[in-house]
């Protein structure tokens, strides 16, 4: 007999393990529905993060077979400086498909347990799995090898999928991707201490747009970015930030006149904001409320510069490089 009216899972899925199944299962046996709440679900697509949301809902449905019809499957998007406002957008997926439910437990693993105290919380013993970064990081190392791994520890559904999909344009152009990240990463190896890159951003509001860049190279050729760099050894983070302002998007907006509109600058340090390795980032936000848009193009390592209205902004999230939509989401609460 079912204990709970709803089980909610919530994981990655980056790629559907074994142990996802498990967990699934544990909450389908005690359940009389489960809810999968499937995380970073807009994330660009990148090395780390190989398979879209739309392709892990389908790996879901695919590995429980039958089960499947008790799985509403939802996206959960990431809010990678804003721990509230994750857990509010996790309570209202539960909330979109609880209705009137009277019970609701969310299963996890161990290390995997979060604080919601409305829930009853159901920790389940896993087997051994390896890591979703370790599988995606086989993968596009040696493909050949990144498949048995993949075999070992995915359902056969799963893996037929992973099969396929490195066939494609998609894994071919991650593959490009990935190398040139373990490039870079090989030219500092030699470092006689761990390396820590510094960078910095420029966050430009002018009257409702946000001015942003393309990127021309890898990591994240053709994703959308903030005007940013490294910082060079004879300048000061802020001195840097304009500078790079200037070079990847020409803008014709005087020194005096950015600093004048300078409103806050705030680091993000998330260990695991970048693929290149340890990156902080400073980012300066100037606010311009009202006027013509000034000019821009595209320069340096930008293959084109663009004004985006602030509404837009949202709907880019997957088309975003690295973590510079939540860098835009802090200084300007976008939904």
């Amino acid at each position: 007999m079912a204990k709970y009216d709803l089980a909610v899972v919530v994981a990655r899925f980056q790629p559907v393990q074994n142990s996802h199944c498990v967990l699934l299962e544990h909450a389908l046996a005690q359940a009389h529905r489960a809810l999968a709440l499937v995380g970073s679900s807009d994330a660009a697509r990148t090395p780390k993060q190989p398979w879209s949301y739309a392709e892990r809902a389908e790996m879901i449905a695919a590995a429980l077979g039958p089960a499947a019809s008790r799985v509403t499957t939802l996206p959960l998007r990431d809010h990678l400086y804003n721990a509230h406002r994750w857990r509010a957008e996790t309570q209202a997926q539960v909330a979109r498909v609880a209705g009137d439910a009277q019970s609701v437990a969310l299963f996890c693993a161990a290390h995997d347990a979060r604080a919601f105290p409305q829930w009853a919380q159901i920790v389940i013993d896993l087997p051994p799995a390896p890591s979703a970064e370790a599988i995606c990081e086989a993968l596009f190392a040696d493909s050949d090898s990144g498949l048995r791994l993949i075999e070992d520890h995915t359902p056969e559904a799963v893996f037929d999928m992973i099969s396929t999909f490195c066939r494609s344009g998609a894994f071919a152009r991650l593959r490009e991707e990935y190398r040139i990240i373990q490039a870079e990463r090989g030219a500092w190896a030699q470092a006689p201490f761990p390396t820590i890159f510094v960078t910095v951003d420029a966050v430009v509001a002018h009257s409702g747009h946000v001015l942003l860049v393309e990127r021309r190279h890898d990591p994240g050729r053709g994703l959308w970015a903030l005007p940013g760099g490294f910082v060079e050894p004879h300048e000061t983070v802020r001195d840097a930030a304009i500078r790079e302002l200037r070079e990847e998007t020409m803008i014709e907006v005087s020194t005096s006149a950015l600093l004048g509109h300078l409103r806050d600058a705030v680091v993000f340090d998330d260990p695991q904001r970048s693929l290149r390795g340890r990156t902080i980032t400073h980012a300066f936000f100037f606010d311009f409320p009202s006027g013509d848009l000034p000019e821009v193009q595209g320069g340096d390592d930008a293959a084109c510069a663009r004004w985006v209205p602030m509404h837009e902004i949202s709907g880019m999230r997957s088309r975003m490089f690295e973590d510079h939509f939540f860098i835009l989401e802090h200084f300007l609460g976008l939904d």
